[in-house]
């Protein structure tokens, strides 16, 4: 059994966040974690933070940016960890990583956004500087290791997005249609065409759709009259968003494409919650689930349509492929311990590769 690493841990630290599910994952693996709480530099509110953002992220400049660094810096003097690990680090220095490596600390930086997608997200100025003077980039595109590679990127490892297993877990064994009082269900961001695939799905083929998130997200792409048809609540965590999955008889879930993404994060959080998944076809999501056996695909709206009609009535048949689909997150691996692991294994070959 190797010995623990302490590791300085950058990340947002609220109860939503998937940063502190990972630094869960890290302490399950019995690592020492010295946590730093990112939220007292990004949770600036109004005009400040924008101009904060601004600033920080685009130019490295701002008490923002120097508070920030000068944390970082007082905290490895003072707790001396074996890595820094970052998630999404937009506020960090190039001087500042160069410190923390000439003190022996390794340096790594986790990111499943896309600083180099055609979505174009601002704030990523900053960041593009630091990617030459990391340890290693955790990315989860097979794209991204190339742009981090080519940007000068010392190394780059690809993982996947992952359930937490205290969070997302299956409902209790006697869990049936009985409890299930929602018919089709997709719970996120209306990214890329999903507004109109998905009213397309309730006004030409009679799905029984119902739609749960960030209300200013949906009401900035939907009319008020299309929100009022397939419009349901607003965003759902923790509890409540396991729940919504375990009472969906189906749950919808997307790629991605304006970030480029080869699976979705929701696929595995609904299978990690025993869920019925029918999900948008991809590479990505074929190496990752047996087509009708342990999740369920479709390349257009028809298709769609058309899996929703087939699996609907048949409660057996989505009992079986949900139970199946969780039986493969959990063995291999798509939460958080089996993909924070994998990144474990390639910090110590960095540490031993070091001497240190």
């Amino acid at each position: 059994m190797p010995e623990p690493l302490k590791i300085l841990y950058l990340g947002t630290m609220g109860e939503r966040s998937t940063a502190l599910y990972r630094m869960w994952a890290l302490q399950r693996l019995g690592q020492e974690i010295v946590p730093l709480d990112l939220r007292q530099w990004t949770d600036l509110g109004g005009v400040m933070s924008k101009v904060a953002f601004r600033l920080g992220t685009a130019l490295g400049m701002g008490p923002v940016v120097r508070s920030f660094n000068r944390e970082v810096l007082r905290m490895a003097r003072e707790h001396r960890p074996d890595v820094m690990w970052g998630d999404k680090l937009v506020y960090m220095l190039p001087k500042t990583l160069d410190a923390l490596r000439a003190m022996g600390i390794v340096t790594v930086n986790y990111n499943i956004d896309n600083p180099f997608g055609p979505r174009r997200d601002p704030g990523w100025g900053l960041y593009m500087k630091c990617i030459p003077h990391y340890d290693l980039h955790v990315v989860q595109r097979d794209q991204n290791v190339v742009d981090y590679t080519a940007h000068g990127g010392r190394g780059v490892i690809k993982i996947q997005t992952a359930y937490e297993p205290t969070l997302q877990f299956p409902p209790p064994p006697e869990w049936s249609d009985k409890d299930r009082d929602r018919e089709v269900s997709f719970i996120g961001t209306p990214y890329d065409e999903r507004p109109s695939f998905l009213l397309r799905l309730k006004r030409e083929f009679g799905v029984p759709v119902g739609v749960r998130g960030a209300r200013w997200m949906w009401e900035r792409r939907m009319k008020p009259d299309e929100m009022q048809e397939i419009f349901v609540g607003d965003e759902i965590y923790l509890k409540e968003y396991r729940e919504a999955i375990w009472r969906s008889k189906i749950n919808l879930s997307f790629l991605t494409h304006s970030n480029r993404d080869e699976f979705a994060h929701k696929s595995f959080e609904i299978a990690g919650c025993g869920g019925f998944l029918l999900v948008e076809r991809s590479e990505g999501h074929a190496a990752r689930f047996v087509e009708d056996e342990e999740a369920v695909f479709f390349s257009t709206i028809e298709e769609c349509a058309e899996k929703i009609k087939r699996y609907l009535p048949d409660e057996a048949a989505r009992t079986r492929i949900a139970a199946a689909g969780y039986a493969r997150a959990a063995a291999s691996g798509y939460h958080n311990d089996g993909q924070v692991g994998k990144i474990l294994e390639r910090v110590r070959t960095i540490l031993q590769g070091s001497g240190t």
